[in-house]
């Protein structure tokens, strides 16, 4: 027990031996770390320095991803401004290819219409002169036949084809206006 209690008595003691060893351990870890530490600080310093500069570096990419996005979208919206004015364009175009076609076709619906009443009326009065011509000459065999001569004059066969069409649209120009009452 009594070495028990001298240990507990020695405990504030100095071993000097220990406290030696510690003093040179101390300061040689002192020597290395103040030799160390402008290399630490200067280590340390760069990578902050990168880390900013990384920092500073994408908000530059971000800034120029950003200013590319806003040129990329003004070409866009250019692009479709551009596409509407040259689909309105081409609508226009097509309006106007549409009504210049119905002019056209209307013009030429014009002129075969009047062509075809040109044509109906110069058939008409052809009809109309072959009519004369066969009306004048069962009309002459028919009053050579009432008379009992044969009419060998022209012109007054002429007369007498005239006076009967004469008297034949009196006729039915009497009977069309006697319908309309």
């Amino acid at each position: 027990m009594i070495t028990m209690a001298a240990e507990q008595e020695n405990i504030l003691r100095i071993h000097w031996d220990e406290f030696t060893f510690g003093l040179i351990a101390f300061l040689l870890i002192l020597g290395v770390v103040t030799k160390m530490w402008p290399r630490m600080t200067k280590a340390l310093d760069e990578r902050a320095n990168q880390i900013e500069g990384g920092i500073e570096r994408a908000k530059k990419a971000e800034a120029e991803a950003e200013e590319i996005r806003q040129q990329y979208r003004e070409k866009l919206e250019e692009a479709h401004r551009e596409y509407a004015r040259e689909l309105e364009k081409a609508k226009e175009q097509r309006a106007a290819i549409i009504a210049e076609a119905r002019e056209e076709a209307q013009t030429e619906a014009r002129r075969i219409l009047d062509a075809a009443h040109a044509q109906i009326e110069a058939d008409r009065q052809q009809a109309l002169v072959q009519l004369r011509a066969e009306i004048g000459s069962l009309s002459t065999d028919l009053a050579g036949r009432i008379v009992g001569e044969t009419l060998s004059d022209s012109a007054a066969q002429s007369r007498v084809i005239d006076r009967f069409l004469a008297e034949l649209e009196q006729g039915e120009s009497a009977a069309q206006q006697a319908e309309v009452r």
